[in-house]
């Protein structure tokens, strides 16, 4: 039956229906009622910030469809601009902070990218360092809240996403740094012509910005403070969302609504089936002792702490260039949690680095 899963795999089965059939199987094999993996699956209603998948999720569609990206490109070129390889420095903190809030470096990748790409060439950039940059920003921002992955994590893992979100802080900042030492780096012999700042310039991006720029103000700082929680926070952003981009500015039309709720839930609904069927085959595999098993296998080989984390981040940038990060944090962590606990890794931590190395690898 394993046999027959792995070519389902690549035969191209959706995944949902393979995690699915893999519990089925377990569970028959230990004559538990299948009942019970009906219940496991519906115990995910009662999962703690699950309606903040949603409500992020079309915050940032939302966004995405608006002319926020090309405000927000303007007013980190305002800011940053005036550096040498200023743009590429504004790529990666324009891009960084997109993706945080759409959750997908992918949707990132075409709404900011389709505008700093050609401006990456115009201004002189090769093509391979372009699109090399565009690539890894749409994947930074997923270390800073509100991310949707980090959210999922939490969820999986049982720890808490306010915890997550100020982990992810620092090591985010950290490589937003590393990566805007590296363009400098790039372009120290560059012959481009460096813009002077302006400052009416900044002014005026700012003024067009004005709407948009208490969102992450509001957000970031009530999720930090503690003021108010996760999904609260998701749910001030909808509304705020769409509020400003529906009714004051008008750039998206009342009636487009329905279409894109309906896109942004294709990926939500993709994720929330992923996550049901795989809560009952990891209480499966934890019943059945597959983690123990697995950390007496690692563990024969690998004796200390520093190892298994080398080890383990090339096994995630592996697995990060060949799985999507959704499922691999709902198919790879339950298995993982408990042999990381064996080493004295935090829940955390582990997070922070299973989801730093995925999106390196992605």
């Amino acid at each position: 039956m394993m046999i027959l899963l792995a070519l389902l795999c690549l035969v191209g089965t959706p995944l949902f229906a393979i995690i699915a059939a893999s519990a089925m199987i377990g569970y028959q094999s230990e004559g538990i009622d299948l009942m019970a993996l009906v219940i496991e699956i519906l115990g995910l209603a009662n999962m703690p910030f699950l309606s903040a998948i949603p409500l992020f999720t079309v915050s940032g569609y939302l966004l995405s469809e608006s002319g926020a990206p090309k405000r927000l490109v303007r007013l980190t070129n305002a800011m940053l601009g005036w550096m040498p390889c200023g743009l590429a420095i504004v790529s990666l903190f324009a891009c960084a902070f997109f993706t945080a809030f759409t959750g997908a470096s992918g949707v990132t990748i075409i709404a900011i990218g389709a505008i700093l790409y050609p401006a990456l060439k115009t201004d002189g950039y090769s093509e391979k360092f372009s699109l090399g940059l565009i690539t890894t920003s749409g994947s930074l921002g997923l270390l800073f809240a509100p991310s949707l992955p980090l959210i999922l994590y939490g969820v999986i893992a049982e720890v808490s996403i306010d915890d997550l979100f100020k982990a992810g802080l620092l090591p985010g900042i950290l490589m937003l740094l590393m990566l805007s030492f590296y363009c400098l780096w790039v372009g120290r012999h560059s012959s481009r012509e460096i813009k002077p700042f302006n400052f009416d310039e900044l002014i005026n991006a700012f003024r067009e910005s004005a709407w948009e720029l208490p969102l992450p103000i509001i957000v970031l700082g009530g999720i930090y403070s503690g003021f108010f929680a996760v999904s609260e926070a998701a749910a001030i952003t909808a509304l705020y969302v769409i509020c400003i981009e529906v009714l004051l500015l008008k750039e998206i039309k009342i009636a487009d609504l329905p279409r894109l709720m309906r896109e942004s839930m294709l990926l939500v609904g993709g994720i929330l089936i992923v996550l049901a069927v795989s809560l009952a085959s990891t209480n499966y595999m934890i019943d059945s002792g597959v983690p123990q098993q697995l950390f007496f296998t690692i563990s024969s080989v690998i004796s200390d702490q520093f190892t298994f984390l080398a080890l383990l981040l090339l096994f995630l940038l592996i697995l990060g260039a060949i799985l999507d990060i959704f499922a691999a944090i709902v198919l790879v962590v339950p298995l993982l949690l408990p042999v990381a606990n064996q080493y004295g890794i935090d829940e955390i931590h582990l997070g922070i680095i299973f989801l730093s190395a995925m999106q390196l690898g992605y």
